[in-house]
């Protein structure tokens, strides 16, 4: 018998199959993370999540990217896989080493592409969110994924020419920018954005660079299931059971 649907608010955590799981950097860090999995089915695609600036807050469980391990397994039968990078610590534990300022970092990703292939997980996006995005226009590239999402992108540490290596590459970039961000705002990224020709972007009427509310979250999980599973989108606003 179905339940009568609940709507799905902040917290809400809709099921999946939760693994705590290691990642183990080729310089030898260790690294704690979560895969969250589909119950029934297996995943169309898959989110590697890179957290936002770890000196200002950013961790596995930045918001946006906790939201999106709780709801799109069930919503979008989307694998999420969220790690801390080196030297951050959340509830899951603490991972090894300390920050790299973007440089040492390029191993936590490395590292986590590798747990992806020796999982078989398919068609990998990597979803970088303020920091996490520089992590994936500098390193991303290295790897077989299928594109990169960039939500709120500062391009701080990311040169010209590592976001120029993109265009051509027969990877997807799509970036996505609050109207009203911290850092980098919609016409200023448009022209950074330049020299990606085939860059997907998509300026967000009233966003912020940290994306709070129900409204905004809404919206950036919607852009992220557009690109990675399109049949699932729009994306439910309650939840049923089925």
């Amino acid at each position: 018998m179905t339940a009568d649907p609940t709507e799905i608010r902040s917290g809400t955590e809709l099921p999946a199959r939760r693994e705590d799981i290691e990642l183990h950097t080729d310089d030898g860090v260790t690294l704690v993370g979560e895969l969250a999995l589909p119950i029934s089915r297996p995943p169309v695609a898959t989110i590697v999540a890179l957290h936002p600036l770890p000196t200002h807050g950013g961790f596995m469980d930045s918001h946006v990217l906790r939201k999106a391990s709780l709801r799109l397994p069930a919503l979008a039968d989307l694998a999420v896989l969220r790690f801390n990078f080196r030297g951050v610590t959340s509830p899951r534990g603490t991972s090894g080493g300390s920050f790299g300022e973007g440089v040492l970092e390029q191993h936590d990703l490395a590292a986590a592409m590798r747990f992806v292939a020796d999982r078989g997980l398919p068609h990998p996006w990597l979803v970088g969110w303020s920091f996490g995005t520089e992590v994936a226009i500098k390193y991303g590239l290295q790897h077989p994924i299928d594109g990169a999402i960039l939500l709120s992108p500062p391009l701080h540490r990311a040169t010209s020419e590592e976001l120029a290596a993109w265009a051509g590459s027969g990877k997807r970039l799509v970036a996505v920018v609050p109207e009203l961000d911290d850092f980098l705002r919609p016409a200023e990224a448009r022209r950074e954005f330049s020299v990606v020709p085939e860059t997907e972007f998509i300026a967000v009427e009233a966003g912020r660079h940290l994306w709070v509310g129900e409204t905004q979250t809404s919206r950036v999980l919607n852009e992220i299931v557009a690109r990675l599973n399109p049949a699932a989108v729009p994306l439910p606003t309650t939840w049923s059971g089925a």
